[in-house]
């Protein structure tokens, strides 16, 4: 039922005949409500859980960078399968959730206050997918959020802010994933250089976010190929030669890059101001390959350059193992032996269409953008260049 408004008397008029205005009662003041004010010192904590792998940071700022007090990572394969059944398997969802039951005991002992746990393209293509999200709710008191490609591509562009060149102003974000590649092509021409990398930090509200303040990032196009790690892989499993399911694959994927706009001037685009940064376990496995490193180690991986022929050179030591060869070779580890080849195939194909001796190795992604993207709105980083 709606309000009536009160009647109101005459207005009372001086002596020419003007309207006076009416003052109201003052009445006693009423103390502000305050609202609660994020504690710097309070932790966050980011959870992906993708087609492969779950992994979960928990981190608090420290001026304008996180500081992480614990990890988890764990190759669980929620997606194995889904490629030809369309449906997450029971096995791979008791693996994913004997996971998370993990990392909700890590939010529950930091106290973590603020915290975003989101899947991605394994439950936006699985028909069972708001079963997976019940149980896991039922199982772990955790509450999963599906989140939308563009999203995903948004945050894992935010998270690569620190290692944008103050020198770009053609950047290539590619995030190799187990059931997904996204690509985001950014216009960095127009803003001061100093202000690029704050820029790229600034996405987290949006690709078509206005700011009058700030200098804006172009976004000129971005695309989520259906075609991951893991996905790319099932599509030729039965293939058996080696290099000709590689070969396969990689041309497979440089089909799909004919959907996304900068494609087709990319001889044209890489050159300088130009550079890539590629972010996820393929892109880490290859540079702790061409590092020798036995052992992995981030401080030597995240932000290292890489040249084209140097990654190519990898990639071809990779074929020469063949699969046992892989299998038994620390540098790439157990759990992305089986998966190295269709991500190289990947990699070999955006190398291709944009040959560089610029791509810099990320060695951060979706949940360094969540953490960044729930700090940022706090207002508890620190203002400035990274």
């Amino acid at each position: 039922m709606a309000r009536r408004r009160p009647r109101r008397g005459k207005a009372k008029k001086d002596e020419q005949g003007v309207a006076v205005p009416r003052i109201a009662p003052v009445s006693p003041a009423r103390p502000k409500r305050v609202e609660a004010q994020p504690d710097p010192a309070d932790l966050y904590g980011a959870l992906d859980l993708g087609t492969n792998s779950c992994r979960m940071l928990i981190a608090q700022p420290k001026g304008n960078q996180l500081h992480v007090v614990d990890s988890f990572s764990k190759s669980v394969q929620l997606g194995h399968g889904l490629e030809a059944s369309g449906r997450l398997s029971r096995q791979s969802m008791a693996r994913t959730v004997s996971a998370l039951k993990i990392c909700q005991k890590k939010l529950t002992r930091h106290n973590v206050k603020r915290a975003r746990l989101v899947a991605t393209e394994a439950c936006r293509r699985a028909t069972n997918a708001a079963e997976f999200i019940d149980v896991v709710r039922r199982d772990t008191g955790l509450i999963l959020d599906i989140i939308e490609p563009e999203e995903e591509a948004r945050l894992a562009v935010v998270a690569c802010a620190p290692l944008v060149s103050m020198k770009t102003e053609q950047l290539l974000v590619v995030d190799i994933g187990g059931g997904s590649t996204e690509l985001v092509w950014i216009d960095l021409s127009r803003v001061p250089r100093v202000e690029r990398p704050r820029a790229i930090m600034r996405l987290h509200l949006g690709f078509d976010h206005t700011d009058t303040v700030f200098p804006k990032a172009k976004v000129v196009d971005w695309i989520s190929i259906p075609l991951g790690v893991a996905t790319l892989k099932d599509q030729y499993r039965d293939v058996t030669d080696d290099g000709a399911r590689f070969a396969l694959m990689s041309w497979f994927f440089e089909e799909q890059l004919a959907k996304f706009s900068p494609y087709d001037d990319a001889a044209d685009q890489a050159r300088e101001g130009f550079q890539i940064i590629g972010t996820s376990g393929t892109v880490t496995t290859v540079a702790a390959s061409h590092l020798g490193l036995k052992r992995y180690d981030r401080n030597k991986v995240d932000g290292l350059r890489m040249t084209s022929d140097q990654i190519d050179f990898v990639i071809q030591d990779y074929l020469s193992l063949g699969p046992s060869g892989r299998r038994n070779d620390p540098r790439i580890g157990r759990d992305r032996h089986s998966l190295i080849m269709s991500g190289a195939a990947i990699l070999q194909a955006l190398l291709r269409a944009w040959p560089t001796d610029r791509l810099s190795v990320a060695d951060r992604g979706l949940r360094e953008g969540m953490l960044y993207a729930q700090m940022s709105s706090d207002g508890v980083l620190e203002d400035g260049p990274f």
